[in-house]
């Protein structure tokens, strides 16, 4: 988990049995990506937003050319897709409800439009660690029903974009039932599917701030293994997971101290093999400085070998963010080009690392 809440200002088929029969042939990833941040702000760890919050990374905007940006980060860089944070109170107006502003919506689809405009690969992410305003969906908050709706509206306007991402949502922790949790993460997937988006990628979170590290040992694994698709499968349907590599695992300090990958990705990596699963770490990354060039690029290169069951990384973060955030990843443009952060340039790069199948 970082912070990041309180600022002041034609789908890849990936089934179980076409990815795992090329185990450990490949030992290139399939994504690596950056998240593109705004839209969220405003929104805390207890799931209240206030939309008034959110500072679009949309030029039309904020001023903040998200879309010079992600241009950059693809053109220059390598990468081939983008998370598009979002505050489900932004989308509502502030309204506990799964009917869609049009107003704030069509804001919004300004960014995904301008990240489907690269060519990448784009999620849209719900930013409200499964909750709405301190309450659990489908646990006191809000109900399964509502929340279906809302994904229900969402997936239908990008159910024929195969380049589209479903992230049902980010960072759900200190869940009291994670089987609960479970049914109401099912209840997305299957009002996603049933929208018509019958193909794309949907990315299922577990507690913890979606711990890559406590993934299976806090019980998220075996839940959310049994989400599935209406036709019973299991198909792209990916595990979402979180990992900092700082002190304490929060993503709130500049200095990177572990590359993770004897107490997370190798007992992660072991489940997903064992039960013919994948997963993404979609936030991932941390200070710029030297030791987290170091620890990152052991972290991506190991999840490269792994790339039977780990599709991709993707960085935290750019858009938004002030370029002396501390985990920022924020590109400046200083007049000839856009200029990289320090752990971009040396780390996470696909043009640096090498390490991502689509970059030459």
């Amino acid at each position: 988990m970082a912070i990041k809440f309180l600022y002041p200002f034609v789908a890849v088929a990936l089934s179980t049995t076409t990815v795992l029969a090329s185990a450990h042939t490949s030992t290139l990833l399939k994504f690596a990506g950056v998240n593109i941040a705004g839209f969220d702000f405003g929104c805390s760890t207890d799931g209240t937003c206030v939309a008034s919050g959110a500072v679009p990374p949309v030029h039309q905007l904020s001023g903040i050319d998200g879309l010079g940006q992600m241009q950059h980060f693809v053109n220059d860089d390598g990468y081939n897709m983008f998370r598009l944070p979002v505050g489900w109170q932004y989308l509502t107006n502030d309204q506990m409800t799964g009917v869609l502003d049009k107003t704030h919506f069509a804001n919004y689809n300004m960014l995904v439009s301008d990240c489907l405009s690269t060519g990448a690969y784009c999620e849209i992410d719900l930013h409200n660690y499964a909750r709405y305003n301190g309450q659990i969906i489908g646990q006191g908050g809000p109900s399964n029903e509502i929340f279906a709706e809302l994904w229900s509206n969402i997936a239908s306007h990008w159910k024929n974009e195969t380049k589209v991402m479903f992230g049902v949502m980010n960072e759900p922790h200190d869940i009291p039932s994670i089987a609960t949790w479970a049914e109401s993460v099912q209840s997305a997937v299957t009002a996603i599917r049933k929208a018509g988006a019958t193909t794309q990628m949907i990315l299922l979170p577990g507690t913890g701030y979606a711990s890559a590290e406590t993934f299976v040992s806090s019980g998220s694994a075996d839940a959310l293994a049994t989400v599935h698709n209406p036709d019973g499968t299991f198909t792209n349907l990916i595990m979402d997971v979180h990992k900092y590599l700082d002190s304490d695992g929060s993503g709130t300090n500049a200095a990177c101290v572990t590359d993770g990958i004897e107490d997370t990705w190798k007992p992660l990596t072991t489940w997903l093999r064992a039960n013919g699963r994948h997963a993404l770490n979609s936030e991932t990354g941390g200070g710029n400085v030297d030791s987290c060039v170091s620890f990152v690029l052991q972290e991506i290169g190991y999840q490269a070998t792994q790339s039977d069951v780990i599709l991709g990384y993707v960085g935290w973060a750019a858009g938004s963010f002030a370029t002396d955030y501390v985990l920022s990843q924020v590109p400046y443009y200083s007049g000839t080009g856009w200029n990289d952060t320090h752990l971009v340039s040396m780390a996470m790069s696909p043009k640096t690392n090498k390490l991502v199948a689509s970059v030459a």
